[in-house]
């Protein structure tokens, strides 16, 4: 969902529009970058990746917490990522891993350090946020992007209202499934290994959780269970949980903001 902002907020903000930063499949893969006023070296970054239940969306969507982040300090790039009607996972979470790439390869022009890189994202975002958070990985999740000398790692993870599971349904419509339109003929084995919920060990990094407790789309206790998890492997977790709100509570004037400076404190802490 769009994301609520003035336009003159972004006054103070250099934004470098479509900005190619590798290959996806057939075709270039796109992102917008937020640089932050002053000339400070060695400045935080951060990944914002889009919702849309992987299948809509694209790197426009989250923009207002590109310009919101980068007036805190922080490097930001909002980035596209292939759609499930282009092709199946995991080539979402190659893209993701392909745009934390560029920004560790491009850290001296950009004025970054490449060692305190975070991401955040929404819904479908929020899930590859978390996905890009694991170490020792199925390595088909790097892809073949671009920059593929460099790891991907991630210091600080931020997902709101994100499926910590995907869940196999039988004689599904793909159509109305999301879940199987990502996956495609994927059996159980390649479901769990694209589940956080499944995944994630004691090696995960810090990581923050915000999601409405009336969500619709995405059941409240994918969060609330995600959060036990990252707590029983003793990892540094928060979890916010806006009272009586749906999903997508974020594009609502003022909800936004409230999350940006959430992400904020969340961000100067861990990066």
């Amino acid at each position: 969902m769009p994301f609520f902002y003035n336009e003159d907020m972004s006054d103070l903000v250099e934004i470098r529009d479509n900005i190619k930063i590798g290959v996806a499949g057939n075709r270039d893969l796109m992102a917008d970058l937020f640089i932050p006023p002053g000339n400070e070296n060695k400045r935080p970054a951060i990944v914002i990746v889009h919702g849309g239940g992987w299948r809509e969306g694209d790197e426009k969507q989250l923009r207002g917490y590109g310009i919101l982040l980068a007036r805190e300090g922080f490097v930001c790039i909002c980035t596209s990522y292939r759609l499930s009607t282009e092709a199946p996972w995991p080539a979402q979470i190659q893209d993701v891993n392909c745009a934390i790439r560029y920004m560790k390869a491009n850290s001296e022009n950009l004025s970054l350090d490449p060692n305190r890189i975070g991401i955040t994202g929404n819904s479908a975002g929020g899930h590859l946020s978390l996905m890009a958070g694991l170490k020792n990985y199925d390595k088909s999740f790097d892809g073949e992007g671009g920059n593929n000398h460099i790891d991907s790692d991630v210091k600080a993870v931020c997902a709101i209202y994100p499926p910590a599971r995907i869940v196999k349904y039988d004689n599904s419509d793909p159509i109305i499934d999301a879940y199987k339109m990502l996956m495609g003929d994927a059996g159980q084995e390649e479901y769990d290994k694209a589940s956080p919920l499944l995944q994630i060990k004691s090696d995960f990094p810090p990581t923050m959780l915000i999601h409405g407790s009336s969500d619709s789309v995405v059941r409240l206790e994918d969060s609330t269970d995600l959060y036990q998890k990252l707590r029983q492997e003793n990892i540094h977790a928060e979890l916010h949980i806006f009272s009586e709100e749906d999903h997508a509570f974020d594009s609502a004037k003022g909800y936004g903001r409230s999350v940006a400076e959430l992400q904020n404190l969340f961000f100067k802490k861990y990066l």
